[in-house]
């Protein structure tokens, strides 16, 4: 059944406000719009290139490669689909929600990271991928046009607003889908599985650094996942957001990051990679491809301006204008285009390193909200995530960054910038980072939270009243 309890804006209205909660005359939808959501990103190259990296780089073969990427990728989803049924009870967005665990300056903290992350890092990412399709589907074309062509569409969609997003997001995924799944079966038709690779065909460290990228990438949408839910009607079935959020997340990364490692066994050129994955594919379908990687990245990007706007408001920021959400949108887009552009020159390697620092801060920032939320169940938060309410939890800031200190200084192994004590004595060992602040976090929130600090707790959840208010600064009701 589908779920529409108010009229849909046009499409094409731009969505006014900032992270205030959604009144319940907002509300539409259907749980399953999220498979499309979560698919049509994943659709395009940086996607692929997860794949690829796992031969390429860490040296593992076919079938290693392929079980990195469904553990690191089902780890990703799983969490992605939990985040998600978040979203409709408060009507509110994923790094608002956070402020509980975090208080309303520590919540500055992870906010400001993903703002970082998602409005500037993961925005050049998916550009210079798009960029680079446009430029060998039009050789013509330098790559820095390219680029410019590819953020103004992006920034626009972005700029417009939610209900634009999620109508690209749906009809996109069809487009892209047919055309990738097209691609990956020619791929396997040239491909042989068995082909050895450079590395030896597989280390434990090598394993752990490709589960580690694949995770990184699939739970990079975790800190958006219940902005795009959060318009969904409060009776919405939580199941149902689950399953949506995380099965489409899951299928469209472990798809294309097998085709892409597939395609590494056959050609890869590392100063052109979205040549090397077309290059056994027919002239037609190459040439279909490039614009599906094209279209892939202004579908990744479109998710990740409007919600890098929407955390970077979730700071605290007051900008008192009706359509602040959009301008910071649009200013983001200008920033990541420059980071983009200084990215062209070496942007394999500079892409390897981004995954495994996702996984770096995500993984702990997960460790702290997940323990949070089952510390609050049977409890309303509408007295604790408003501006006004000026509500302090240290154990959340805390707890979050012990673990991502002590699991990057113990752990990380970035060769090049920064390798832990563990790895750099034994270099087998990888890249545990994420699962050890993952751990690390949990662990400490859940001691600091009960014995040491013991935040407050809202009142009975059936007292929350339908529509919190002041949660954004700019708010009149704040």
């Amino acid at each position: 059944m589908t779920l529409t309890t108010a009229p849909r804006a046009r499409a094409t209205t731009v969505e006014s406000g900032g992270i205030e909660a959604i009144p319940a005359s907002k509300r539409h939808g259907s749980p399953w719009q999220l498979l499309s959501t979560w698919s049509a990103p994943n659709l395009e190259f940086a996607t692929v290139f997860v794949g690829v990296i796992a031969i390429a780089f860490f040296g593992l073969n076919f079938q290693w490669a392929v079980a990195a990427i469904v553990l690191g990728t089902a780890f990703g989803a799983l969490t992605q689909g939990v985040l998600s049924t978040w979203g409709p009870r408060e009507g509110l967005a994923q790094l608002v929600l956070s402020r509980t665990a975090f208080g309303n300056i520590g919540n500055i903290l992870p906010a400001g990271i993903n703002a970082l992350v998602a409005g500037l890092g993961w925005f050049a990412v998916n550009s210079v991928s798009g960029a680079f399709a446009l430029s060998t589907l039009i050789p013509a074309l330098p790559v820095v046009v390219s680029l410019i062509i590819v953020v103004v569409i992006e920034v626009a969609v972005a700029f417009i607003g939610h209900d634009l997003v999620q109508f690209f997001e749906r009809y996109s995924s069809i487009v892209l889908g047919v055309i990738f799944l097209i691609a990956t079966v020619v791929i396997f038709t040239h491909v042989n599985v068995g082909t050895p690779v450079k590395g030896g065909g597989f280390s434990f460290g090598g394993f752990t650094l490709a589960t580690g990228a694949a995770f990184g990438y699939a739970a990079g949408w975790n800190p958006y996942a219940a902005d795009y839910s959060r318009y969904l009607p409060k009776s919405t079935s939580r199941k149902k957001i689950g399953l949506a959020a995380g099965l489409g997340n899951l299928v469209s990364c472990v798809i294309l990051e097998i085709a892409g490692a597939a395609s590494a066994l056959i050609f890869f050129n590392e100063k052109d990679p979205t040549g090397s994955f077309v290059h056994s594919l027919p002239t037609v379908i190459a040439d279909l491809t490039l614009v599906a990687i094209f279209v892939g990245a202004i579908a990744a990007n479109a998710l990740n301006v409007y919600s890098g706007a929407m955390s970077f408001l979730a700071v605290g920021i007051k900008i008192p204008l009706a359509l602040r959400r959009a301008i910071v949108a649009a200013v983001f887009g200008v920033i990541g285009f420059f980071i983009a552009w200084t990215a062209i020159p070496d942007a394999g390697t500079k892409y390897t390193g981004f995954l495994l620092v996702i996984a770096y801060w995500i993984a702990p920032w997960l460790g702290v909200v997940f323990v949070d939320r089952l510390l609050r169940r049977g409890t309303e938060i509408s007295s604790i995530v408003p501006a006004k309410a000026k509500y302090v939890n240290l154990a959340g800031p805390i707890s979050f960054v012990v673990a991502v200190v002590a699991s990057i200084w113990l752990f990380a192994n970035q060769y090049g910038y920064f390798v832990g004590v563990v790895p750099a004595a034994n270099e087998n060992v990888g890249d545990l980072t994420a699962i050890v602040g993952f751990i690390i976090a949990a662990v400490l929130y859940f001691i600091l939270f009960k014995f040491v600090f013991k935040p407050k707790l809202g009142g009975p959840l059936s007292s929350e009243p339908d529509l919190i208010v002041g949660v954004d600064r700019a708010d009149s009701a704040a």
